[in-house]
């Protein structure tokens, strides 16, 4: 038989029971952008008070954090999907014949502790509903209100949200070495050949089972409701016997039978998932809908980026207060806007050559200001970002003036071209060197065409010195974060507009 590992025990056959208590901590895990692991630790420990342990699997953290501040995890900027642990398995001994390692599978769900974690999922729902509510009632009452709170209502609501994070950071325990090794979420993050992700589409397991309360009361206030959900395979490893969606099949089969749930592969309340990489397995339960990266964007360009490789990005550079932080080669916004919500003590100056990319910007830019205006909590109903359409070899800024540069470089894929990057990467370097303060200026560089860039930092050595490179996958190609930092060499103006 396979090892059930230890802490395992049986399961509850409902959601029935008291309620979550708002100190028992929870065992969180993250999938994040590949490459920025330890970007997302600190963050989690910066804002909730948590150690984050590193998955070995890249772009996976885990923290332990009271139930009470998952609307705090739900607000972190560098976390793409998050789920809270059933149990995993360090050293899970998977047989070799096919059968006998999916009847595995199928007798592990009965052993595993699902109590809690299905009632931290729970406690989830709540509070998604409760702000889809809000939401609804802002949106409503912002037409009737004539003005806006006085600076002292808005005062407090500042100092009670901080004191919520306060008390949050206090109340949380180090995640330590009891924390899961290896999960997915519905994406999977890394480009791995062997990686397989399922969700047993092929063969549903879905019957009619019993009734199942659920928390969210979706089908009426005190009615019983038969719960539908879905499992979700990432498996990793060449070992083993079975296909990820085979595992999904059985696995999901076992889930149906032991709470009488009805699968449903895209209506679904609740997602299982089951991540397996080599001997690793861990069992969780998925506590987002979509990927949190999405948050800002409303439009969308051919190479958006994602808001939480933005937010990586931005990190790395330590932004300060009154720091002018510019993205020269903005597309779609997806950096400044990061970087005004995160830092709004900041100055943040985006740009694009392409007027379609500066039009999507600003129809961004737009949306998140009519969004902000419907927050009873917001304070203001403008965001320190402006935008504009500039040649990125000719920018209209002074010399030395600009404090941080952070921007997506054209990796010659799906916009412009690897030949012209040899002439436009060097030009490049060269106008933000000139724009860049000597001596503390950063900028954080994402490109693709490394050998391209290597070259032509190579002939900017004596503006730019590289401190840190950060190695990522974007869209299954693997590209680096260049993290420099600008010399005391002053760049001679060539402009007389100024």
């Amino acid at each position: 038989m396979a090892e059930a590992g230890p802490g395992a025990g049986p399961a509850e056959e409902g959601l029935g029971g008291a309620a979550p208590s708002e100190e028992a901590l929870a065992v969180i895990g993250a999938t994040v952008p590949t490459g920025f692991e330890a970007t997302a630790a600190a963050e989690v420990q910066e804002k909730l008070g948590s150690a984050s342990r590193v998955s070995k699997d890249r772009g996976k953290i885990y923290f332990s954090v009271p139930a009470r501040c998952l609307p705090q995890v739900h607000r972190l900027r560098s976390v793409d999907n998050l789920f809270v642990v059933v149990q995993e398995f360090r050293d899970y001994h998977f047989k070799e014949a096919k059968e006998e390692a999916l009847k595995d599978l199928e007798d592990l769900v009965k052993k595993l502790p699902w109590t809690d974690p299905l009632k931290v999922w729970e406690l989830n729902n709540s509070l998604k509903k409760k702000k889809t509510k809000r939401k609804k009632h802002n949106q409503q009452s912002s037409a009737s209100k004539e003005k806006v709170k006085d600076d002292g209502e808005e005062e407090g609501t500042d100092q009670k949200d901080a004191s919520e994070q306060e008390d949050c950071a206090q109340a949380t325990e180090p995640a330590g070495d009891q924390g899961p090794e290896e999960t997915g979420g519905a994406e999977s993050q890394n480009g791995d050949d062997d990686n397989e992700q399922s969700e047993a589409k092929d063969e549903p397991c879905g019957v009619s089972g019993g009734e199942t309360k659920a928390g969210d009361g979706k089908e009426g206030e005190g009615d019983a409701k038969v719960l539908k959900f879905r499992v979700t395979c990432n498996r990793a490893g060449d070992k083993h016997s079975f296909t990820s969606n085979e595992a999904a099949r059985d696995f999901g089969g076992a889930v149906q039978e032991h709470f009488q749930w009805k699968a449903d592969m895209t209506n679904f309340d609740v997602e299982v998932l089951l991540n397996i990489h080599n001997n690793e397995v861990v069992v969780g339960i998925a506590l987002t809908e979509e990927s949190l990266h999405r948050r800002n964007i409303t439009h969308f360009g051919p190479t958006t980026l994602r808001s939480t490789l933005a937010y990586g990005m931005l990190r790395l550079c330590d932004p300060q207060p009154t720091d002018i932080i510019v993205d020269p080669m903005c597309g779609t916004g997806a950096i400044p806007i990061e970087g005004a919500m995160e830092w709004p003590s900041c100055y943040h100056i985006a740009g694009d050559n392409n007027p379609q990319a500066v039009k999507r910007a600003a129809n961004n830019i737009c949306s998140l200001l009519k969004k902000n205006e419907n927050k009873e909590s917001s304070t203001s109903l403008g965001i320190p970002l402006d935008i504009i359409q500039w040649d990125i070899c000719n920018l209209p800024l002074r010399t030395g003036s600009v404090d941080v540069i952070v921007t997506d470089m054209p990796f010659g894929k799906r916009i412009g071209s690897k030949k012209k990057n040899w002439d436009l990467y060097p030009a490049c370097l060269m106008e933000m060197g000139r724009i860049c303060t000597p001596g503390t200026g950063r900028a954080a560089l994402l490109t693709q065409d490394k050998k391209c860039f290597a070259k032509a930092l190579s002939r900017m050595g004596h503006i730019w010195r590289k401190n840190q490179t950060v190695w990522v996958n974007v869209g299954g190609l693997h590209a680096a974060v260049y993290l420099l930092k600008r010399t005391w060499e002053r760049v001679e103006e060539k402009r007389s507009f100024w």
